[in-house]
Protein backbone atom coordinates (compact mmCIF):
# COMPACT_ATOMS: atom_id res chain seq x y z
CA UNK A 1 0.00 0.00 0.00
CA UNK A 2 1.53 3.41 -0.67
CA UNK A 3 2.34 6.05 1.88
CA UNK A 4 -0.48 8.31 1.44
CA UNK A 5 2.18 11.11 2.71
CA UNK A 6 3.33 11.14 -0.53
CA UNK A 7 1.32 13.12 -2.19
CA UNK A 8 2.12 15.42 0.63
CA UNK A 9 5.78 15.98 -0.50
CA UNK A 10 7.14 18.94 -2.31
CA UNK A 11 7.29 18.71 -6.09
CA UNK A 12 10.95 18.43 -7.00
CA UNK A 13 10.28 17.58 -10.31
CA UNK A 14 11.90 19.95 -12.71
CA UNK A 15 14.77 20.53 -15.60
CA UNK A 16 17.78 21.31 -13.69
CA UNK A 17 20.18 20.83 -16.87
CA UNK A 18 18.93 24.42 -18.01
CA UNK A 19 22.42 26.79 -19.11
CA UNK A 20 23.37 29.18 -16.36
CA UNK A 21 22.05 32.51 -16.54
CA UNK A 22 23.83 35.41 -14.49
CA UNK A 23 24.37 35.08 -10.86
CA UNK A 24 22.31 37.56 -9.35
CA UNK A 25 19.27 35.98 -11.42
CA UNK A 26 19.63 33.08 -10.04
CA UNK A 27 20.23 33.93 -6.49
CA UNK A 28 16.73 36.01 -7.32
CA UNK A 29 14.78 32.92 -8.42
CA UNK A 30 16.62 31.27 -5.52
CA UNK A 31 15.21 33.48 -2.85
CA UNK A 32 11.87 33.86 -4.89
CA UNK A 33 11.82 29.48 -4.59
CA UNK A 34 12.54 29.20 -0.87
CA UNK A 35 9.78 31.98 -0.24
CA UNK A 36 7.63 30.35 -2.10
CA UNK A 37 8.25 27.04 -0.47
CA UNK A 38 7.98 28.99 2.85
CA UNK A 39 4.49 30.18 2.05
CA UNK A 40 3.44 26.87 1.47
CA UNK A 41 4.70 25.11 4.37
CA UNK A 42 2.59 27.59 6.25
CA UNK A 43 -0.77 26.50 3.85
CA UNK A 44 -2.61 24.04 5.82
CA UNK A 45 -1.37 20.36 4.38
CA UNK A 46 -4.11 17.88 4.35
CA UNK A 47 -4.04 15.87 7.24
CA UNK A 48 -4.76 11.94 6.24
CA UNK A 49 -4.69 8.70 7.77
CA UNK A 50 -1.94 7.01 7.44
CA UNK A 51 -1.00 3.17 6.06
CA UNK A 52 -3.42 1.17 7.86
CA UNK A 53 -4.72 3.35 10.12
CA UNK A 54 -8.54 3.42 10.75
CA UNK A 55 -9.71 6.83 9.04
CA UNK A 56 -12.55 8.68 10.93
CA UNK A 57 -15.60 10.20 9.09
CA UNK A 58 -14.22 13.83 9.70
CA UNK A 59 -10.89 15.28 9.99
CA UNK A 60 -10.83 17.11 13.79
CA UNK A 61 -8.39 20.06 15.43
CA UNK A 62 -7.65 19.92 18.92
CA UNK A 63 -7.62 24.07 20.39
CA UNK A 64 -6.29 25.01 23.61
CA UNK A 65 -7.45 28.96 25.74
CA UNK A 66 -7.17 30.03 28.89
CA UNK A 67 -7.43 33.62 29.73
CA UNK A 68 -7.49 36.02 33.25
CA UNK A 69 -11.35 35.69 34.78
CA UNK A 70 -12.78 38.77 34.37
CA UNK A 71 -10.87 40.64 32.49
CA UNK A 72 -13.39 41.48 29.34
CA UNK A 73 -12.56 39.93 25.91
CA UNK A 74 -13.20 41.35 22.75
CA UNK A 75 -13.76 38.97 19.73
CA UNK A 76 -10.18 39.67 18.00
CA UNK A 77 -8.43 39.13 21.88
CA UNK A 78 -10.00 35.92 21.82
CA UNK A 79 -8.99 34.52 18.62
CA UNK A 80 -5.84 35.48 19.59
CA UNK A 81 -5.82 33.45 22.51
CA UNK A 82 -7.16 30.10 21.36
CA UNK A 83 -3.99 27.77 20.08
CA UNK A 84 -4.12 25.24 17.92
CA UNK A 85 -2.87 21.85 18.83
CA UNK A 86 -2.72 20.10 15.94
CA UNK A 87 -5.68 18.06 13.88
CA UNK A 88 -5.94 14.34 13.00
CA UNK A 89 -7.81 11.99 10.45
CA UNK A 90 -7.76 8.73 12.13
CA UNK A 91 -8.03 6.79 15.45
CA UNK A 92 -4.57 6.54 15.66
CA UNK A 93 -3.82 10.03 15.26
CA UNK A 94 -6.32 11.09 17.86
CA UNK A 95 -4.39 9.11 20.41
CA UNK A 96 -1.01 9.90 19.66
CA UNK A 97 -2.54 13.62 20.72
CA UNK A 98 -4.95 12.48 23.82
CA UNK A 99 -1.91 10.41 25.11
CA UNK A 100 0.17 13.55 25.95
CA UNK A 101 -2.49 16.16 26.76
CA UNK A 102 -3.18 17.08 30.26
CA UNK A 103 -6.62 15.91 31.30
CA UNK A 104 -8.98 18.56 32.16
CA UNK A 105 -9.58 17.63 35.55
CA UNK A 106 -5.84 18.64 36.08
CA UNK A 107 -6.15 21.97 34.43
CA UNK A 108 -6.06 25.08 36.68
CA UNK A 109 -7.37 28.45 35.90
CA UNK A 110 -9.77 29.26 33.67
CA UNK A 111 -8.79 26.97 30.80
CA UNK A 112 -10.52 25.39 27.82
CA UNK A 113 -10.30 22.46 25.42
CA UNK A 114 -12.14 22.23 22.17
CA UNK A 115 -12.36 19.83 19.67
CA UNK A 116 -14.03 20.76 16.50
CA UNK A 117 -14.47 19.41 13.14
CA UNK A 118 -11.44 20.91 11.27
CA UNK A 119 -11.57 23.90 8.75
CA UNK A 120 -14.47 25.17 12.17
CA UNK A 121 -13.13 28.03 14.62
CA UNK A 122 -14.69 27.34 18.25
CA UNK A 123 -16.04 30.22 18.00
CA UNK A 124 -19.78 31.40 17.58
CA UNK A 125 -19.27 33.68 14.49
CA UNK A 126 -17.95 30.87 12.93
CA UNK A 127 -20.02 30.28 9.67
CA UNK A 128 -20.34 26.96 10.72
CA UNK A 129 -21.66 27.60 14.32
CA UNK A 130 -23.32 30.84 13.31
CA UNK A 131 -26.99 29.50 13.24
CA UNK A 132 -26.24 27.34 16.04
CA UNK A 133 -26.46 26.55 19.80
CA UNK A 134 -24.92 24.10 22.05
CA UNK A 135 -26.11 21.75 24.71
CA UNK A 136 -24.82 22.57 28.45
CA UNK A 137 -23.91 20.56 31.13
CA UNK A 138 -22.30 22.33 34.20
CA UNK A 139 -20.25 19.42 36.27
CA UNK A 140 -18.95 18.92 40.23
CA UNK A 141 -15.26 19.24 40.25
CA UNK A 142 -13.98 15.91 39.52
CA UNK A 143 -16.05 14.84 36.72
CA UNK A 144 -14.26 16.74 34.10
CA UNK A 145 -11.99 14.14 32.76
CA UNK A 146 -14.24 11.49 32.26
CA UNK A 147 -17.14 13.03 30.66
CA UNK A 148 -15.15 14.71 28.37
CA UNK A 149 -13.48 11.30 27.08
CA UNK A 150 -16.58 9.94 27.16
CA UNK A 151 -18.18 12.94 25.08
CA UNK A 152 -15.33 13.26 22.56
CA UNK A 153 -15.05 9.47 22.34
CA UNK A 154 -18.88 9.75 20.83
CA UNK A 155 -18.43 12.79 19.04
CA UNK A 156 -15.33 11.19 16.99
CA UNK A 157 -17.42 7.71 16.45
CA UNK A 158 -20.40 8.86 15.34
CA UNK A 159 -22.50 8.29 18.18
CA UNK A 160 -25.17 11.13 17.71
CA UNK A 161 -26.35 10.16 14.37
CA UNK A 162 -27.45 13.81 13.69
CA UNK A 163 -25.62 13.71 10.46
CA UNK A 164 -23.14 16.66 9.43
CA UNK A 165 -24.77 18.70 12.70
CA UNK A 166 -21.80 18.25 15.14
CA UNK A 167 -19.47 21.17 15.31
CA UNK A 168 -17.77 20.47 18.20
CA UNK A 169 -17.52 20.11 21.88
CA UNK A 170 -15.78 22.55 24.66
CA UNK A 171 -14.88 21.51 28.36
CA UNK A 172 -14.26 24.54 30.13
CA UNK A 173 -12.29 24.15 33.38
CA UNK A 174 -13.37 26.67 36.42
CA UNK A 175 -12.88 27.57 39.69
CA UNK A 176 -15.89 25.87 41.37
CA UNK A 177 -17.30 23.73 38.55
CA UNK A 178 -16.37 22.32 35.43
CA UNK A 179 -18.52 22.79 32.29
CA UNK A 180 -18.94 20.89 28.55
CA UNK A 181 -20.80 21.47 25.93
CA UNK A 182 -21.41 20.10 22.25
CA UNK A 183 -21.73 22.73 19.73
CA UNK A 184 -24.02 21.97 16.42
CA UNK A 185 -25.26 24.02 13.14
CA UNK A 186 -28.83 24.39 13.47
CA UNK A 187 -30.29 25.47 16.47
CA UNK A 188 -33.81 25.61 15.19
CA UNK A 189 -33.96 21.83 14.25
CA UNK A 190 -35.92 20.96 17.52
CA UNK A 191 -35.64 17.26 16.42
CA UNK A 192 -31.69 17.43 16.09
CA UNK A 193 -31.20 18.83 19.40
CA UNK A 194 -33.38 16.51 21.20
CA UNK A 195 -31.41 13.68 19.78
CA UNK A 196 -28.25 15.15 20.71
CA UNK A 197 -29.43 15.62 24.42
CA UNK A 198 -30.92 12.10 24.54
CA UNK A 199 -27.43 10.85 23.09
CA UNK A 200 -25.18 13.15 25.90
CA UNK A 201 -27.50 11.54 28.41
CA UNK A 202 -26.27 8.07 27.35
CA UNK A 203 -23.07 8.59 26.47
CA UNK A 204 -22.33 10.28 29.84
CA UNK A 205 -24.40 7.96 32.12
CA UNK A 206 -25.82 11.14 33.60
CA UNK A 207 -28.36 11.06 36.13
CA UNK A 208 -31.85 11.56 35.49
CA UNK A 209 -32.20 14.85 37.12
CA UNK A 210 -29.13 16.40 35.58
CA UNK A 211 -29.88 20.13 33.99
CA UNK A 212 -28.83 20.48 30.69
CA UNK A 213 -29.56 24.05 29.23
CA UNK A 214 -29.75 24.63 25.19
CA UNK A 215 -28.14 27.97 24.34
CA UNK A 216 -28.09 29.47 21.11
CA UNK A 217 -25.21 31.00 20.00
CA UNK A 218 -27.19 34.62 18.87
CA UNK A 219 -28.35 34.52 22.64
CA UNK A 220 -24.58 34.09 24.08
CA UNK A 221 -23.89 37.25 21.66
CA UNK A 222 -26.77 39.24 22.91
CA UNK A 223 -25.78 38.33 26.61
CA UNK A 224 -22.43 38.69 25.82
CA UNK A 225 -22.51 42.27 24.65
CA UNK A 226 -25.11 43.24 27.22
CA UNK A 227 -22.91 42.37 30.19
CA UNK A 228 -19.62 43.76 29.00
CA UNK A 229 -20.66 46.63 26.56
CA UNK A 230 -19.12 44.39 23.65
CA UNK A 231 -20.00 44.44 19.97
CA UNK A 232 -18.98 41.18 18.08
CA UNK A 233 -17.54 39.11 21.13
CA UNK A 234 -17.16 35.22 20.43
CA UNK A 235 -17.69 32.39 22.45
CA UNK A 236 -15.75 32.07 25.83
Amino acid sequence: MNNKFDALKDDDSGDHDQNEENSTQKDGEKEKTERDKNQNSTKRKAVVPGPAEHPLQYNYTFWYSRRTPGRPTSSQSYEQNIKQIGTFASVEQFWRFYSHMVRPGDLTGHSDFHLFKEGIKPMWEDDANKNGGKWIIRLRKGLASRCWENLILAMLGEQFMVGEEICGAVVSVRFQEDIISIWNKTASDQATTARIRDTLRRVLNLPPNTIMEYKTHTDSIKAWEEFHGLVNSSGR
